[in-house]
């Protein structure tokens, strides 16, 4: 079968993408290994899942019917209320028809003669396109160490992003959770709820804000739909996509007290970007990051009864914002039950599992239940998982040994006609992802709706382009404080993945403002064959 455009994922990026390319009147092929539209979303179902983007700001804008028509109920939407929320806009678009779900895509492979690509799926099925968009996501590769006796473990295991959707019960249950990054912070507290006793196993300590979580008031729905022209203008020019005041003035041009008052009503927006942004320097400059840093484990201390359990929750070794800030509920005062305790395993590491628990390098652990809350292979992880064969049978997996090389983060040199939403070499997870997706999604039409005026064959990004913009896109990142983070963000929670930071730094927009440069300059950068 042959259709014009082949999309991998029905999440945001996914069936924003469908549109789109149907817009066009171009016939479409989807595939979505969940049973529906959700992407992420589907799969995190663990309690205590939440955006960390305010509900309205994490939504599409390119349509004021969409605006008009849905009301969040919360300040942080819950998992659940975003998978309503892109089922809503499914159904609005007509798009689920496109999409073929259950199937998941095993192989990509490009044909030099046709200049088509084949692509595979695990239903033993093979479809042919011109156009191959990938929209598989940032995080939707789950991650799980390799511990020894995993397998021999008698008890349950779980991890966050595949949680089983009827629930968990942990009541009169010993429960390990290893990992204290986003997925950890916000499961932790609710687990903590309910089990005999909760053992936190933490390598690295999160700079994490209490979101301070409520439901919106009428005012505040009906304001923003009110202004939401007013909000588009202020995400289009913030670096994260989300409108954000920056004082004009430098960390040390204020006094201490200056800084302390600016900190404290920072916090008290419960807006972890209110906070990082609150200078222009606390990004680039160590110095000015640690008063930040020791504000936010003053915070810690403030609610954490024992202050040895304050100080091993108090990160110290990385920048605030190097990592990515967390957002929770309750998360630090959760240390303060007499059914939870923590280990810090940075200095006795995990070394396996046992028949009936889980053993570091100095204790052991008896437990019934292990959840995992060890993130994701970010990234490039959903697309390396795909067999893609560009050009004279070049891998994705080859093309990227040494780390991802891409062209504005939506091209690869040597894979004509591949689009990858929001892939690395694009702000992507350092933005309101709605908000990189819909710049990235339009884009992208745009660039095809130009290349089917012009009877194009191949749209390739040129190898000059791909590093420059790569060696650039480092270049930034050096100038910042990113690099200092052992973070998914460069790869380094995943044992031999390459360490690079794969998101641009620039901000989303100047990474907008330079792509509608390329495109206004007959899409330099890019060969065209006709």
């Amino acid at each position: 079968m042959t259709t014009d455009a082949i999309v991998v994922g029905a999440g945001f990026s996914g069936i924003y993408m469908t549109h789109k390319l149907e817009q066009l009147g171009l016939s479409v092929r989807g595939f979505e290994a969940a049973e529906t539209v959700g992407g992420t979303w589907f799969w995190n179902t663990y309690p205590g899942a939440r955006c960390d983007v305010l509900s309205v700001e994490y939504a599409y804008t390119f349509s004021q019917d969409l605006i008009d028509e849905w009301e969040w109920t919360e300040r942080y939407p819950a998992q659940p209320e975003i998978l309503r929320y892109i089922d809503f806009v499914a159904d609005r678009l007509d798009v689920k028809k496109h999409f073929q779900f259950n199937v998941r895509v095993e192989s990509a492979v490009w044909d030099e003669d046709t200049s088509l690509w084949t692509v595979g799926t695990d239903s033993g099925e093979y479809v042919s396109a011109k156009y191959l968009i990938t929209a598989a996501g940032c995080l939707s590769t789950s991650s799980t160490p390799d511990f020894a006796g995993l397998d021999a473990f008698e008890g349950t295991t779980l991890h966050t992003a595949a949680w089983p959707r009827e629930g968990v019960d942990f009541a009169g249950k010993r429960v390990g959770v290893i990992g204290t990054g986003s997925s950890g912070v916000q499961v932790i507290p609710k687990i903590a709820e309910q089990a005999a006793h909760l053992t936190v196993f933490q390598r690295s300590p999160a700079f994490s804000l209490d979101c301070g979580n409520r439901l919106l008031t009428e005012d505040e729905k009906r304001s923003f739909k009110e202004l939401v022209e007013d909000y588009k203008v202020a995400s289009k020019a913030s670096g994260g996509g989300q409108p954000v005041d920056t004082l004009e003035v430098n960390t040390f041009d204020h006094s201490e007290e200056e800084r302390a008052a600016v900190f404290e009503e920072r916090w008290s927006r419960h807006r972890a970007i209110d906070i990082i942004a609150a200078y222009p320097d606390l990004l680039s400059n160590r110095a000015a990051n640690d008063t930040i840093a020791e504000f936010f484990r003053g915070k810690i201390r403030d609610v954490v009864d024992d202050p040895e359990i304050a100080e091993t929750l108090s990160p110290r070794e990385h920048p605030l914002g190097a990592k990515r800030i967390t957002l929770d509920t309750n998360y630090f005062q959760t240390y303060n039950r007499d059914n939870v305790s923590l280990v810090s395993v940075k200095n006795a590491p995990i070394e396996g599992l046992t028949p009936t628990g889980l053993k570091t390098a100095d204790a052991e652990y008896p437990l019934d239940v292990v959840v995992f809350a060890t993130g994701f292979d970010a990234i490039t992880g959903p697309l390396m998982n795909i067999d893609i064969r560009g050009r004279n049978g070049k891998t994705l997996q080859d093309k990227w040994a040494d780390g991802p090389v891409t062209y504005l983060g939506i091209a690869v040199d040597e894979f004509p006609n591949l689009f990858t939403l929001t892939g690395p070499g694009s702000p992507n997870v350092l933005t309101n992802m709605v908000c990189a997706i819909e710049q990235h999604v339009e884009w992208t039409a745009d660039a095809v709706a130009h290349l089917e005026s012009v009877g194009a064959k191949t749209f390739e990004a040129d190898e000059t382009a791909a590093k420059e913009w790569t060696a650039r896109a480092v270049e930034l990142a050096d100038m910042t404080l990113y690099p200092e983070g052992n973070s998914w963000y460069t790869g380094a929670n995943i044992p031999g993945k390459p360490r690079v930071i794969m998101s641009y730094v620039g901000g989303l927009n100047v990474f907008r403002e330079t792509c509608d440069s390329v495109a206004a300059d007959n899409y330099t950068g890019f060969t065209t064959t006709k």
